[in-house]
């Protein structure tokens, strides 16, 4: 696809200001999201106005640039501002109302940025917005946090790269019908299952694998005592993972079926290996974007809560 991607205001109009500043930090997404999507194998061109003077003049400059571009989506990005407080309020995505296509980018967009640690306010409709009204390639608009909400600009700092990445992961994929469409998460991580997992409950099972001879592969041959459940039994030596599925995209008889693996890398140690579903999860509320086994977080070389990349099903190139 071919992106055209601008930063919100400009250099001698500015936008919010708080703890952040909103043109800067438009100023550093921009980049860092335009470098994923050229190493995605996408077209980008980048824009920054560094010549109005006036609110008029500004918005002017950036769709007529917008405008002069061969693209498929326009993308700017804004950073929100209301009442300061020591709380978050959130991130959004605005669309044209009526188009379907940029509504459903903008919900995948805003639900992307919010798993790490931001309120989802998700996508909105805006049809007062210049940008949006006359950009003439299908547009959204990313309020990517509060400037004046502590705890948006917490999380948005922590998260920075992994923000980013998500953006870039997302937007391109979210055109696509849903069976197209890979899955690309990144951010910590845990482990589960096993005889060893007291998170779980001894009779607890699995969400998409109901019986051991539906996947002998992940587990170990008998039932560890005092338990009856197959998390519980799961081989903490095999390579599995647990995600949030999305079950439109990929059912519950896609992911257990044994035929589609995960790739797994943890960009610390370099390393990566291929791991078969075996659940759903973690809770959100973790902050986490995958549960893996002992076995596949000790051939990693990481730990809990570091950082790993996840790309499902496996792209044909690997």
């Amino acid at each position: 696809m071919r992106f055209v991607i601008s930063s919100g205001h400009g250099k001698y109009v500015r936008g919010a200001s708080g703890l952040i500043d909103e043109v800067d930090e438009a100023r550093k997404v921009v980049p860092e999201v335009a470098n994923h999507l050229r190493d995605m194998g996408h077209e980008v061109v980048e824009f920054h106005d560094d010549t109005s003077t006036t609110q008029d003049q500004n918005l002017k400059t950036i769709v007529n640039f917008h405008n002069s571009q061969e693209r498929d989506l326009d993308v700017s990005v804004h950073f929100n501002a209301y009442i300061p407080t020591d709380g978050g309020y959130g991130t959004e995505c605005l669309y044209v109302p009526g188009n379907t296509a940029t509504q459903n980018i903008s919900t995948r967009v805003a639900g992307a940025i919010a798993s790490y640690g931001l309120i989802d306010r998700g996508a909105k409709a805006r049809s007062d917005l210049y940008f949006l009204n006359k950009t003439e390639a299908p547009a959204i608009l990313i309020e990517t946090c509060f400037v004046d909400a502590a705890v948006d600009v917490e999380q948005y700092q922590k998260n920075f790269d992994a923000i980013c990445a998500a953006i870039a992961h997302v937007a391109p994929n979210a055109t696509k019908p849903k069976k197209d469409r890979p899955l690309f998460a990144e951010g910590k991580v845990s482990w589960f299952g096993g005889p060893e997992d007291f998170g779980v409950t001894p009779s607890e099972g699995l969400a998409f694998i109901y019986d051991y001879d539906e996947a002998p592969h992940l587990f170990l041959d008998e039932q560890p005592p005092n338990t009856t459940g197959l998390a519980r039994r799961l081989d903490p030596e095999q390579l599995y993972i647990a995600m949030r599925w999305d079950y439109d995209v990929y059912s519950k008889e896609f992911l257990a079926s044994g035929k589609h693996r995960a790739l797994v890398r943890a960009p610390a140690t370099g390393k990566e290996f291929a791991a078969y579903p075996s659940d759903w999860g973690p809770h959100a509320d973790t902050a986490r974007v995958a549960d893996i086994s002992p076995g596949l977080m000790e051939q990693l070389g990481i730990e809990t809560d570091d950082f790993v990349e996840v790309e499902f099903p496996i792209p044909a190139k690997k």
